[in-house]
């Protein structure tokens, strides 16, 4: 597998949770680390996904987004 993108983490599918259009799926990346990406539920049949099996996450740099934890107790606070 060659790619351009720069981010690519290699890991062991945990689950793949499939849903009516996409598929939720885990990577175990090691060392208490995981990522999940959704995906359509068509390329989960074209590469075959399952748990077990060897995947790498590949992130785009232009699609990331980070987010912190809510640490207010305010009920009026808009970041839940």
């Amino acid at each position: 597998m060659k790619l351009s993108a720069r981010n690519k983490l290699k890991g062991k599918i945990l689950t793949v949770d499939e849903g009516l259009i996409t598929a939720k799926v885990t990577l175990d990346l090691g060392n208490g680390n995981v990522i999940s990406s959704i995906i359509s539920k068509d390329s989960i049949g074209d590469l075959n996904l399952k748990s077990g099996d060897t995947a790498y996450a590949v992130i785009k740099s232009t699609e990331v987004i980070i987010g912190i934890p809510c640490n207010c107790d305010n009920s009026e606070c808009d970041c839940k």
